[in-house]
């Protein structure tokens, strides 16, 4: 990808790049927990976006979408937004980091990516967080790193139409070789946990399913869970309990009520995987993974029928743990397999939802991998 970037910057706009990276991301449990102010425990991945940028003296950003053979042209103020919705993401990240007093100036950029899109890892995190993290870096803007993955979050909120929250882009910029990552999403205190699991593999399984819903399912899963803790008097659902939740029953949607009562348990399922992790438990991990993705499924109702296809294959296999990754709707699965069964689940993922769906699944085995930086 290096050698891809660097090529095609020389070709439209010369010497001089220099190039930065950051990655995707897999979380193996807290999904939908980090705008109810609770816990997520992601990992960055060895798949993720490398642009190369130069500055150009002006007041204008040319950049380059490689994978989409497609520029744009924008400049610096609110009024000059770009029509790509890629290029939204880029001028996002200028604005937010504009807005944080960072002086800049315009650049050329050519960046891509080997995130796999729709898969649920991220992509557009680690795009805000590349360039993010390289205005701070080239324009010497001075912003820490939490900083640096609250303006990847204000893009997306307040350029791209998405109401996140914090944990994609935390781990695309505080990734770390060889270490998932906790992070309490209200505090933002976090701790770096080796995970290194011994005789099993952790694997994606890309159902390359993505459903378009009308509106966004997301905003509203978002809206659900913020009328619950009005009604409970707290700003975030984080720390309530069952017994809260049933107490209030009569006083909220049905709808509202299962929303609620996937996060709530959720939140307990990230603490009870941090513990069994410790204590190199990974048959309670893999347990838990399952609660959470038929809490997914049913309560939060944000799975699809491939994706539930997926994890009763993966149970059927032996599999210890498997889950919807991601937002959902599409994208993919992430299990925990012994090694010894690895080959045969793979073979069976692919054999069974190929005779379902007519296609097999992407398969990507996860390493944990470093956030974003300049490379050499």
């Amino acid at each position: 990808m290096k050698e891809k970037v660097s090529g095609k910057f020389q070709e439209l706009f010369g010497e001089g790049a220099i190039l930065f990276a950051s990655p995707g991301r897999i979380n193996l449990i807290g999904e939908h927990t980090d705008y109810n102010g609770g816990f997520v425990f992601p990992g960055a991945v060895d798949k993720g976006i490398v642009a190369a940028i130069r500055l150009n003296g002006t007041d204008k950003v040319r950049a380059y979408a490689y994978d989409l053979g497609e520029s744009s042209e924008f400049g610096l103020r609110e009024e000059d937004k770009p029509a790509e919705s890629w290029a939204c993401y880029i001028f996002g990240v200028c604005r937010e980091v504009q807005k944080r007093g960072g002086k800049i100036g315009g650049f050329d950029a050519v960046f891509a990516g080997d995130v796999p899109l729709g898969a649920g890892m991220s992509s557009s995190a680690a795009l805000e967080s590349t360039f993010a993290f390289a205005l701070n870096d080239l324009f010497n803007c001075g912003i820490d790193k939490f900083e640096l993955a609250r303006i990847g979050q204000a893009t997306e909120h307040n350029y791209c139409g998405v109401n996140c929250g914090i944990m994609d882009q935390f781990a695309s910029v505080f990734g770390k070789k060889g270490c998932l990552m906790r992070l309490d999403c209200r505090s933002m205190e976090y701790a770096y946990f080796p995970f290194d699991p011994k005789g099993y593999k952790l694997v994606l399984v890309d159902s390359r399913v993505k459903h378009e819903l009308v509106g966004s399912p997301y905003n509203d899963r978002r809206a659900s869970c913020e009328r619950v803790a009005k009604v409970l008097g707290q700003e975030f659902l984080r720390g309530a309990t069952m017994e809260q939740l049933d107490a209030v029953k009569e006083q909220i949607s049905e709808e509202d009520y299962r929303r609620a009562r996937y996060v709530i348990g959720e939140e307990r399922r990230v603490l009870d995987v941090c513990d069994a992790l410790e204590k190199g438990d990974y048959e309670t991990v893999g347990k838990r993974m399952y609660e959470t993705h038929w809490g997914m499924s049913k309560d939060y109702e944000v799975s699809c029928e491939e994706l539930d296809f997926l994890a009763e294959v993966a149970e059927a296999c032996g599999v210890t743990g498997s889950r919807i990754m991601g937002g959902g709707f599409g994208g993919c699965t992430i299990n925990l397999v012994k090694d010894e069964l690895y080959d045969h689940f793979i073979a069976m993922a692919k054999e069974k939802f190929n005779a379902k769906y007519g296609h097999e699944p992407q398969i990507y085995d996860v390493v944990i991998s470093d956030g974003s930086r300049r490379l050499e």
